[in-house]
């Protein structure tokens, strides 16, 4: 991380008590976001509601946002996602092969490797149609968008933490 950053501040008293409520941390991302408090609960919920409230299994989701990761080189959401993906049931093996993936990683599910291509597709800006068949053959349309929108709201994560110059939490380095 650079010299320059978005200075860290505390959260809001409605966001810190509904992070409790949901037994999250007040992280270094969201408290740079607290600078911004309307845009912050906006994002919270967004983020929240594609966490909590998607169709497709939280452990693919997982799978996306680990790939968005490697893709933009984000060792802070690596780092907080791999966690994430063990507690939503992601096998080690599973989470180290996103890494090598699509050379040189095997074993993967049809529909991991599915989602491993929307992800990349997503992060080159270029989804062919062969590919938007399958995902909506595979997921239906609900689950499709589910996981466009998981994906792209993550590919936004790096581009936001890189911008704001987001450190990660020293006890997680």
């Amino acid at each position: 991380m650079r010299d320059l950053q978005v200075p860290l501040a505390d959260l809001s008293p409605d966001v810190a008590e509904a992070l409790e409520r949901r037994g999250a941390r007040q992280v270094h991302l969201y408290r740079a976001l607290a600078h911004s408090p309307e845009l912050a609960r906006a994002w919270f919920d967004f983020v929240w509601n594609l966490r909590d409230g998607a169709s497709t299994p939280r452990s693919l989701r997982e799978v996306a946002i680990l790939r968005t990761a490697v893709r933009h080189g984000s060792d802070y959401e690596w780092v907080h996602h791999v966690r994430m993906a063990k507690e939503a049931g992601v096998p080690d093996e599973t989470i180290d092969a996103v890494k090598r993936w699509p050379d040189g990683a095997t074993g993967f599910r049809a529909d991991e490797d599915l989602t491993l291509r929307l992800t990349d597709g997503i992060c080159d800006g270029a989804v062919p149609d062969e590919l938007v068949g399958a995902c909506l053959a595979a997921f239906g349309p609900t689950g499709y968008v589910d996981m466009v929108l998981t994906i792209s709201a993550y590919v936004m994560v790096p581009r936001v933490l890189e911008a704001l110059r987001v450190p990660l939490e020293a006890t997680l380095a």
